[in-house]
């Protein structure tokens, strides 16, 4: 039953077939992308949106997320920086978002709360960085306060 071809309206299908041939993007979309056009260094680009995906990992390891989950939201950074430019966005909080969307979509879902604590402990790690505590404000702001 697997190998009989499904007929939806005048064509048959009959697998998935994954090739450079039948991409969502056009190859002219992937090479002039927002952040090109706005004047960032095409390896820079990449540069980023790799340290977005690697970010993106580093959380969803330890918000305990399942793979899935992770996988999803690099495919929506990568997607959304298909249409938008890194210039004008932060890499940082789109992360955050993604991985936020993505807990959601696989039904694992993770507090906001949990998902900027996170993020935050990810950021001072990387900059090696005394540790500080985030604190919430009466008017929703972000503050931080070094730990005694």
């Amino acid at each position: 039953m697997a190998n009989t071809p499904i007929k939806i309206g005048d064509k048959e299908f009959s697998g998935v077939v994954i090739t450079l041939e039948n991409c969502l993007l056009p190859s002219d979309r992937l090479d002039s992308t927002p952040s090109v056009s706005d004047g960032l260094v095409h390896e820079t680009e990449l540069d980023l949106r790799i340290l977005g995906c690697e970010y993106i990992q580093t959380a969803g390891v330890l918000l305990r997320l399942p793979q899935t989950a992770m996988a999803t939201g690099q495919v929506l950074f990568q997607r959304f920086f298909y249409s938008k430019s890194l210039v004008k966005h932060n890499m940082e909080i789109v992360a955050m978002a993604c991985v936020y969307l993505a807990s959601k979509i696989e039904e694992a879902p993770r507090r906001i709360r949990d998902t900027i604590n996170v993020f935050h402990h990810i950021r001072q790690r990387r900059n090696n960085s005394d540790h500080v505590r985030l604190l919430a404000t009466t008017h929703g702001y972000w503050a931080t306060a070094p730990v005694a």
